[in-house]
């Protein structure tokens, strides 16, 4: 293995890594040569009922340089607690992904605020929290001569397109995107890149997917044959020192990388002058040059319904 592609000497934390993706990563990064903090609290893809046992049983498969953490990562003081434990044991902290995300899906018009919160403190603000940590960290390696760190947050196509149901979901990870590039910004002068990326692969997730029509039905069955190693792979590189992308969005589905268009505008449109404004004007000059521009409205599974490449 090449050296710039090489992950010898390299400290990285994995949320959610007691199982499917997080799982895959943490077990790709080691065997790449990085030494690992898994954090996860164990618990259901609902997020209840947490279970320490698992992630002690996920680093005992990584390998014996794991440290298992059964740390909630969006509790008050457990990404601090992650950082400064993976300090402690390996000295250093070069990686991060955010992994770590549950599921409460219910229609908007019968949605419970505590659902909300409680999808948008694990999947986004448990991010926000463990990068508010470790961001001064890898500032100051980088400060110092170490090699710049690589951040990767886990998202979902459900956050670019939407899906039926998710709204809690695919808002918690539209904003990991926003997260990206923030930090993605924050963090170039320390050469930190941060990237992000939607996987498909058979996990949790998949499984308990409610199909709403035939399409997400047979989006399904495709998803669930293909294995997390795939988008283990593909972080791992966005992990490497050799990679320099920072800022970008992928998708991984199998042997297919996308990478994503990001919002930027499409069409240019004036409307007229307060003297002539009104919702019928607005109205015609929208149409005329802009109606087919709009994109169409389709779910991620929708829109992701053809077979995988494996």
């Amino acid at each position: 293995m090449s050296a710039p592609f090489s992950l010898e000497g390299k400290v990285a934390i994995v949320t959610g890594a007691a199982r499917g993706i997080g799982q895959a990563i943490a077990q790709e990064l080691a065997r790449r040569g990085a030494r690992v903090t898994m954090v996860d609290p164990g618990v259901s893809i609902a997020g209840d009922t947490p279970d320490a046992s698992s992630v002690h049983a996920g680093a005992a498969a990584v390998g014996a340089d794991m440290l298992a953490v059964p740390e909630d990562i969006a509790a008050p003081g457990a990404a601090q607690t992650a950082v400064q434990m993976t300090l402690e044991r390996f000295g250093a902290l070069d990686i991060v992904v955010n992994n770590a995300a549950i599921l409460r899906d219910g229609f908007i018009f019968k949605s419970q605020r505590a659902d909300w919160e409680r999808v948008i403190q694990t999947n986004l603000t448990g991010a926000w929290a463990l990068l508010a940590a470790a961001t001064p960290v890898l500032r100051d390696a980088a400060k110092s001569g170490r090699a710049p760190g690589r951040i990767v947050n886990i998202i979902s196509t459900a956050g670019l397109y939407g899906n039926y149901a998710q709204s809690a979901y695919a808002a918690a990870k539209a904003g990991l995107v926003g997260l990206t590039r923030a930090v993605a910004l924050d963090m170039a002068r320390s050469k930190v890149n941060c990237n992000a990326v939607a996987p498909f692969a058979a996990t949790r997730v998949t499984e308990s997917i409610a199909p709403a029509n035939p399409a997400q039905q047979a989006y399904k069955e495709r998803a669930l044959k293909i294995p997390a190693d795939y988008v283990a792979h593909v972080v791992s590189w966005l992990c490497s020192p050799g990679c320099d992308v920072t800022g970008q969005i992928f998708a991984v589905r199998g042997r297919e990388v996308f990478l994503f268009s990001q919002p930027r505008p499409a069409v240019r449109v004036l409307i007229p002058s307060l003297a002539n404004l009104s919702p019928e004007s607005v109205d015609a000059a929208v149409s005329i040059a802009v109606r087919e521009q709009m994109v169409e409205l389709i779910s991620d599974l929708e829109a992701f319904n053809s077979e995988p490449i494996v």
